[in-house]
């Protein structure tokens, strides 16, 4: 397990439920931060970790707002395949969500 991932944990599991619910955005920044870590390179996830933390203020809006990665995808044509749907809930509009879907060759 990464080491920035543990420590990120540590936070979430002994500081975190301190202090007010405050987070402008969805996921919250500790949780931006471990996917980050764990999909990308250490340097690449730092940077965007460092953006997001810089967002956390009353000058920007909030919503949601997850880690960019970007990767070459070559689908499956020839073998089948399993789609997955996740609604993330949008702040601030009742019964509005995006959607995401994910390609997954079937096992």
């Amino acid at each position: 397990m990464h080491i920035g991932v543990w420590f990120i944990q540590q936070y979430q599991k002994f500081i975190s439920f301190l202090m007010p619910n405050s987070c402008r955005f969805y996921p919250t920044c500790s949780e931006f931060a471990i996917w980050a870590l764990k999909n990308q390179s250490f340097y690449q996830a730092i940077f965007q970790i460092f953006f997001r933390i810089l967002k956390c203020n009353q000058f920007f809006r909030g919503g949601v707002d997850y880690p960019i990665k970007k990767a070459l995808i070559v689908p499956n044509f020839f073998g089948p395949c399993k789609i997955v749907f996740w609604y993330i809930p949008i702040q601030n509009h009742h019964n509005k969500f995006f959607i995401i879907k994910s390609f997954k060759e079937a096992s």
